[in-house]
């Protein structure tokens, strides 16, 4: 490996903005290897869909975490941060490690640590899913407002997800998720020196990014991809039957909107889901280097290598 001064470089991003090729870029350059941050890459059922690295990509630089889960499994954030702990472990001092994705959660459960929130038994997991079927998710919170005010009122009423989540532990305890807040166990990357780098491409390109990217994706087989995924008659509340692009493209499948509208919802929800992004970074991890795309690896290798003639990056906010 390099002479690097660093334990690990963490590149973050609006999906879109160029993340997996600056991994790559900065593999090759350190001897790394690219560790996926995002949570929808994970599943090995949609590697078009959340525009995965292609196996030209992996060919390019070792990549871990990606696609190794099955579609069927509600993945979560603990067990990614134990999945990470094992690819550390396993590469050791050999290579530097570069984690790349979009979810904020991930990147968070790796610098801070996690809330040390028990375990959920099988049984109250299922007797809570069932109690939740039917209900529409505004419903849903209103119930979890009934019964655990505090925590409901840190939630999204949209966030169907958290808001099962919080109904889970709640059942599981007696006691509300935000309870669980304050003791954190140490996260993998807690103790190392790390860059860490968020990309932040203008606006209105992205928009267009978004857009055209998802049509590439419908010319690479994003539809039999989801058609396959629907086959399987999955839990829709499920991570994966909720990656964006699959609910409208399920929808279109059954024969309830065309092809075209699925599309636009598709890159409708990709849109709202970048500017969630950008505002969930600023938030919730200030500390993070923000730079336009194109000057990615040059700040990386800036931090990697000390202070030099050259102009930092802007902040750009």
């Amino acid at each position: 490996m390099s002479d690097v001064r660093v334990g690990a470089v963490l590149i973050a991003g609006p999906t879109a903005s160029g993340k997996s090729a600056l991994g790559i870029r900065l593999a090759q350059a350190l001897d790394g290897v690219v560790i996926n941050a995002d949570s929808m890459q994970v599943y090995r059922d949609l590697r078009v869909i959340t525009a995965r690295p292609t196996q030209e990509d992996e060919a390019e630089a070792p990549h871990r975490l990606y696609g190794h889960v099955d579609a069927a499994v509600n993945f979560s954030v603990g067990r990614y941060v134990a999945d990470a702990i094992a690819v550390l472990r396993d590469i050791g001092a050999t290579k530097l490690p570069i984690f790349v994705g979009g979810t904020g959660l991930y990147f968070k459960a790796l610098t801070e640590g996690l809330s040390d929130m028990p375990p959920v038994p099988e049984e109250v997991r299922e007797q809570v899913r069932r109690e939740c079927e039917g209900l529409e998710t505004p419903e849903l919170h209103r119930l979890l407002l009934e019964r655990d005010p505090e925590t409901a009122r840190t939630l999204r009423p949209s966030d169907r997800l958290r808001v099962q989540r919080a109904l889970e532990i709640l059942a599981a305890t007696g006691r509300p998720l935000v309870s669980f807040h304050g003791a954190r166990e140490p996260g993998p990357l807690t103790d190392r020196p790390v860059v860490k780098l968020f990309l932040a491409p203008d606006r209105d390109e992205l928009r267009r990014r978004i857009d055209r990217r998802f049509e590439v994706m419908m010319e690479q087989g994003a539809l039999d991809e989801v058609r396959a995924l629907g086959r399987r008659n999955l839990d829709p509340m499920l991570p994966a039957m909720r990656a964006h692009g699959v609910p409208g493209l399920l929808a279109h499948l059954r024969g309830e909107i065309s092809l075209e509208e699925a599309i636009a919802k598709g890159q409708g929800d990709t849109r709202r889901y970048a500017k969630r992004q950008f505002t969930w970074f600023r938030h919730q991890l200030a500390d993070w280097q923000w730079v336009e795309p194109e000057q990615g690896f040059e700040a990386v290798m800036a931090r990697i290598n000390g202070p030099s003639d050259s102009p930092r990056p802007s902040d750009r906010r």
